[in-house]
């Protein structure tokens, strides 16, 4: 079995118009919300083999937010495929994995870790987590799917069960959908 963890980046700041997609920083409940997922993460006591994550300023500002909560110091690598991934390209990632690691967290962004999802937990009723994923997958989600694979090259649809997922707004409501931000 493979565990794989789905971190999305925190809220980013839409307030410069001009700015690229890609260097979008987070705004000021994208680091509150990255801080509280650190915190929440550190206390569930979840280690990771590896960190995969996309390049971008948000995600990588989420990353360096969480990281100082957390106490997480390992190497994050560095993908920039991640962003603007399609599910598939993160199966082809995923699978890609040298010296196969016991489990994995990948920082990224929607839509893809939303379908990620979708592709490998089964619609059958059986992980009902699924369903909350179907209504949304809101900034700095943290989700745990258990894959039954022994090897990350052995992924395929339906191989997964969604075990654990937790909104910023599940640890602090201030941090759930604004009309401000």
């Amino acid at each position: 079995m493979k565990t794989l963890a789905l971190f999305r980046h925190a809220k980013s700041d839409w307030s410069d118009a001009r700015a690229r997609d890609f260097d979008r920083p987070l705004n000021a409940r994208g680091q509150r919300g990255a801080r509280a997922m650190g915190e929440y993460i550190k206390s569930t006591n979840r280690k990771f083999d590896r960190m995969i994550a996309s390049p971008a300023v948000r995600a990588a500002e989420t990353v360096e937010e969480a990281s100082k909560a957390w106490g997480c110091t390992f190497k994050v690598e560095w993908d920039r495929r991640i962003y603007l991934a399609s599910s598939a390209t993160l199966i082809d990632l995923l699978k890609e994995l040298e010296g196969d690691p016991a489990s994995v967290l990948m920082m990224g962004h929607n839509p893809s870790l939303e379908d990620l999802i979708f592709d490998l937990v089964p619609d059958d009723g059986a992980s009902p987590l699924r369903d909350v994923v179907e209504q949304k997958f809101p900034t700095a989600t943290f989700a745990v799917l258990e894959l039954d694979v022994d090897r990350w090259c052995d992924m395929a649809e339906g191989c997964g069960r969604l075990v654990e997922l937790k909104r910023p707004r599940d640890l602090d409501p201030s941090l759930g959908p604004s009309l401000i931000d």
